[in-house]
């Protein structure tokens, strides 16, 4: 590895790593690797193999590319016509995140009046967060009913067949955190 690559995949780790507030001894043992190699990884001296490169980018959550690139930038806008954006129905639904984050799905739907939209039924113990932003939103989920108003909030089992709904008459704009139960052994 070049001597610029081997400097980035350094500083580029160790930033990872604090930013994820876990220590050399925790992110090794995640990675699967000794705490010595996640050591020499950070000190920018490493010629590491294409195996642990793989442990430390899944560990860290990035893909490999991100281990050698030139140092990250402080931020990066990503305009909304870049995200991801997709229609059912009349509702619009858009991701939040223009990365994943395993486990998580974070989404911003466009209810106009009247419109409904069915969810999909996840992975048993998933966890949903449905957030009304403006107008109101109707949660049905496992036979209840919440009605949301602005700022509301309601916590749900998202393994079940769930739905939304617009009762208002004018558009309403709800957010929708998906925390996917852990795959099983």
């Amino acid at each position: 590895m070049g001597d610029d690559a081997a400097g980035h995949l350094g500083r580029n780790i160790a930033a990872l790593r604090e930013a994820r507030g876990q220590t050399q001894q925790q992110i090794a043992q995640l990675a699967g690797i000794p705490r010595a190699t996640w050591t020499n990884l950070e000190s920018g001296a490493a010629n590491p193999t294409l195996a642990v490169l793989v442990k430390a980018a899944a560990a860290l959550q990035v893909r490999l590319e991100e281990l050698i690139e030139p140092p990250r930038r402080i931020g990066r806008l990503y305009r909304m016509a870049s995200l991801p954006t997709r229609t059912r129905g009349a509702v619009t639904v858009r991701k939040l995140l223009p990365e994943t984050i395993a486990g998580l799905e974070i989404e911003r739907m466009e209810l106009p009046p009247g419109a409904t939209m069915g969810g999909v039924p996840h992975t048993g113990g998933t966890r949903e967060y449905l957030t009304c932003e403006r107008g109101q939103v109707e949660l049905s989920a496992g036979g209840a009913s919440w009605t949301l108003d602005s700022g509301d909030v309601v916590v749900f089992r998202g393994d079940q067949k769930h739905g939304y709904r617009n009762p208002g008459a004018v558009p309403a704009v709800a957010y929708s955190v998906i925390a996917f139960a852990p795959a099983g052994p």
